[in-house]
């Protein structure tokens, strides 16, 4: 069984320096083979695949520009390659959209290390040696096992702060035989984030005075920065050599964003663990169509706040690791519409009714959670783990 452990690097200013210049060199060579292969499709000549344009930077491109590989080890060169190949293979399944070349601001480029030798991807309490660059603190001890096989490690970077993500091959989680014979049925929203047949509720944390406040600063931010940019563009100088100010002021803005993110998927990581530490036989949630609900630009931003994918994918690890059942109904099953006590469907339900009331026995109850029981009894699902 993998597991994968991030955590949080504590490295000194001169290993902040070598990361930095390794996730430039693989952003470097991820946004080199994209135009490579737009250029050589705008000429009518062939693909060239990512093993062939290693080759070509082995040979060719890293003698003309040494610093590709004096400043980053081949694998985390090769990972970064065969990464924008993936994109350009899935672009042509039709499984996702055109290649897009990656931003130094965004910071979503990481560097792979694999684990090649004995010395490499040691662990202790306290550090890491990672290839290349050495032993690294972390901030948090023990948090990664130490008696186990590592494979592999992914150093990325969020405003000033530097992750390690690391799989570890660990043995199989013992079966739990202490589940309850019930199961739960769990209803997302955006009025409430998630509310469960069992009449529990968890509020949308973005509706609380810590997230708007952060919000209200993101805003101020960006607001901020947008003015050097127009400053800049206008062809006023600037007060600072090298544009320091906006340097400065993009560092806000990314620090900013990545204190929301973290709050929002610290919450929803604790409503994972409030549903199943309750440890039911089976959890029933809904298949959301979140593109199409996307497209509503009224709810759109509220709807991307929630984050309903990276709580599936947190609900689903945990179902794998408790053994437990986890079911989704299809996209069209009515659980909405549905009465949790005699089944009869409500031809007409609109958003703006809070309060289920059947027509034909008389029930009432939340909405929400009337949904929520009748995805728990729940006949028509797909099976997830």
């Amino acid at each position: 069984m993998f597991l994968a452990f991030k955590t949080e690097l504590k490295p000194t200013p001169e290993q902040c320096t070598k990361i930095a210049q390794t996730i430039g060199v693989c952003r470097f060579l991820y946004n080199r083979f994209l135009a490579l292969n737009v250029d050589r499709h705008r000429t009518g000549q062939s693909f060239m695949s990512g093993y062939d344009f290693d080759k070509y930077v082995n040979h060719e491109l890293g003698e003309e520009q040494p610093w590709i590989k004096h400043t980053c080890g081949s694998k985390a060169r090769k990972k970064a390659i065969m990464n924008a190949q993936t994109a350009f293979q899935r672009f042509f399944q039709g499984l996702s959209k055109r290649p897009r070349f990656k931003k130094k601001q965004r910071q979503d480029t990481g560097a792979y290390f694999p684990k090649n030798n004995k010395g490499d991807l040691l662990v202790e309490r306290h550090r890491i040696k990672v290839p290349t660059i050495g032993w690294i603190r972390l901030k948090e001890y023990g948090y990664i096992p130490t008696d186990e096989k590592v494979i592999s490690c992914t150093l990325t970077q969020k405003a000033d702060r530097y992750y390690i993500s690391v799989l570890v091959e660990v043995g199989s989680t013992p079966a739990t035989t202490d589940l309850h014979g019930s199961g739960l049925g769990v209803d997302l929203g955006i009025k409430g984030f998630a509310f469960t047949s069992k009449g529990e509720s968890f509020r949308n944390i973005n509706k609380t005075s810590t997230v708007k406040q952060d919000e209200k600063r993101l805003k101020r931010a960006q607001r901020a920065l947008s003015r050097k940019y127009e400053a800049k563009k206008r062809g006023e100088k600037s007060a600072t050599e090298r544009g320091s100010n906006i340097r400065k002021n993009i560092l806000r803005v990314q620090k900013l964003h990545q204190r929301l993110a973290n709050k929002r998927k610290a919450y929803r990581a604790w409503v994972v663990s409030q549903l199943v530490k309750t440890k039911p036989a089976y959890i029933t949630i809904e298949q959301l169509h979140v593109r199409g609900m996307m497209k509503n630009r009224h709810l759109a931003k509220a709807i991307a706040a929630q984050g309903f994918y990276d709580f599936q994918q947190q609900l689903q690890q945990a179902c794998v690791k408790w053994k437990i059942e986890l079911r989704e109904v299809g996209l069209f099953y009515p659980f909405s519409k549905l009465c949790s006590c005699c089944g009869r469907k409500k031809i007409k339900l609109s958003l703006s009714e809070r309060t289920f009331h059947c027509d034909h026995c008389g029930y009432k109850g939340d909405r929400d959670i009337n949904a929520a029981i009748n995805l728990a009894q729940a006949r028509e699902y797909a099976i997830l783990t």
